[in-house]
């Protein structure tokens, strides 16, 4: 997936992101591209959901790591609460985007509107978005970087998706 598929609703985008519990990755994907979407006035068109393939943390907070990692780099982690991967999402989604190749078979594998959140990352494109949970600091601040470019590359896809095909 080089690029976003066409939107289901004409001017209108939803997102869905996966990762494996949904208080690391996708909540991070989530609060910064949420935030990337505000400041290029795309938020009001472009709806936004994360989960996890696992129901472990089902009505948790993220996790206090990702949520400090975001507090530090000015972002707003509070309102997330964890939630489970729906296996409807790829019918009421018009791309859902996985943080693994793990979290890509949990879903139910490749497709035109599911893939890799990376597929779009200007630096390493279709690479995995490592999970931090067992490791330090220094874990999430990685995947803060490739979730900030990558969301910026999808932000500027955006425009061109919520057009539709030519």
């Amino acid at each position: 997936m080089q690029q976003l598929p066409s939107p289901r609703t004409p001017g209108r985008y939803r997102i869905a992101l996966v990762c494996l519990g949904n208080i690391c990755r996708s909540p991070m994907a989530h609060v910064v591209l949420a935030r990337r979407l505000a400041d290029a006035g795309l938020d009001d068109r472009v709806e936004l959901a994360s989960s996890g393939t696992g129901g472990w943390h089902v009505g948790n907070p993220m996790d206090r790591r990702a949520a400090a990692t975001l507090t530090a780099a000015d972002y707003d982690p509070s309102r997330h609460r964890a939630r489970q991967y729906d296996a409807t999402w790829p019918e009421a989604y018009d791309v859902v985007l996985v943080m693994d190749e793990t979290n890509l078979a949990d879903v139910g594998g490749r497709t035109e509107r599911i893939g890799l959140f990376r597929d779009l990352d200007p630096i390493d494109p279709g690479g995995e978005v490592p999970d931090p949970y067992y490791g330090g600091a220094d874990g999430f601040e990685e995947v803060l970087a490739m979730v900030e470019r990558t969301s910026d590359a999808i932000v500027a896809a955006l425009p061109g998706a919520l057009e539709g095909p030519a």
